[in-house]
């Protein structure tokens, strides 16, 4: 941050709110997709739902599957996974998941002969609806926190089509899909979130390679899921469009360091993100407190997404 700004303290939740909070999802069942360490907006949904009452699930890509699983065992993760109540957040089931592929007749043979999917069995979006069925029968709760872009760094005038079909597919068809394979499974009056950016309605130069327009399909998607969801299942479909957090995927971007700190100098709460504010928002979302919330973006920004200026830009001080 910058060195004329004074960080100011991180908000801590009173501890009445903290007491309240940990009802409002007990006894549900929550899959979250898209897990693979602890500094991600995925890791921080699944400790908010965790501390609210829900047993967790999660999904985590394949290539990663074992790191993650070693990193839990070894307890690696055990101070990122204490819970308000100092108790640690347990995750009841760990899935091999790849959201690109919905069944094994669409993985390609050098898919399946990668040494990294070596071991793992069951991982397509299909595949994993159902083993999650036969081990527990229905869930409540799904989340959305996954996204890839091959040539994210591509300006969209550089980018291929492969690049960008590839970045809708992970990004925003992978949320259609999901929903498709455990709707059947997900008791009525439950709910599924996924997460956006602002990048799908602002221009966000260097957020390239096709990324803008997957999160603007999701978020477009997210409505129509919601009718079709809700007039089938009786399911809420939201999603959070997020402010910049420094995790390990964000990163790939190349510049999410000058994001946040533009984030920190403009938004309206001049602040730092905090990944469990969001999990906070997420564990509202699919609870009961928010039963005639479904359809909707709910930003969770500092109030970045109401600026039309830049405060620190040069013109305005001139």
């Amino acid at each position: 941050l910058s060195s004329q700004k004074k960080k100011p303290k991180n908000f801590k939740f009173p501890l009445d709110w903290v007491k309240f909070s940990c009802a409002i999802v007990s006894g549900k069942r929550a899959f979250i997709a898209g897990v693979a360490d602890d500094n991600g907006y995925g890791w921080a949904i699944a400790k908010a739902l965790a501390a609210a009452g829900a047993e967790i699930l999660v999904g985590t890509w394949v290539p990663a599957l074992n790191i993650f699983e070693t990193s839990l065992r070894r307890g690696k993760f055990d101070e990122s996974r204490k819970l308000p109540d100092g108790s640690l957040m347990e995750i009841t089931k760990v899935y091999p998941l790849d959201a690109v592929f919905d069944s094994l007749e669409d993985v390609p043979e050098d898919v399946k002969a990668n040494k990294r999917y070596a071991g793992s069995s069951k991982w397509t979006v299909k595949e994993v609806a159902e083993t999650v069925k036969d081990d527990f029968g229905s869930i409540d709760i799904l989340v959305h926190s996954l996204a890839n872009g091959p040539e994210v760094t591509k300006p969209l005038l550089e980018t291929s089509r492969s690049g960008y079909l590839a970045a809708v597919s992970a990004s925003s068809y992978s949320f259609i899909s999901l929903l498709q394979h455990f709707l059947p499974i997900m008791n009525p009056g439950g709910a599924s979130i996924s997460l956006t950016y602002i990048a799908s309605e602002r221009t966000i130069p260097g957020y390239g390679g096709g990324m803008s327009s997957a999160k603007a399909a999701l978020e477009s998607d997210t409505r129509v899921l919601a009718f079709e969801a809700g007039r089938k299942g009786k399911i809420r479909v939201n999603t959070i469009s997020a402010g910049p957090l420094g995790s390990r995927a964000a990163k790939a971007i190349g510049f999410i360091e000058k994001m946040i700190e533009y984030s920190y100098v403009n938004a309206p709460l001049q602040k730092e993100l905090l990944a469990e504010e969001v999990g906070n928002a997420a564990a509202f979302l699919v609870s009961p407190l928010a039963s005639a919330i479904t359809g909707s973006t709910v930003y969770v920004d500092n109030g970045l997404n109401t600026m039309a200026l830049a405060v620190d830009s040069p013109t305005l001080s001139t």
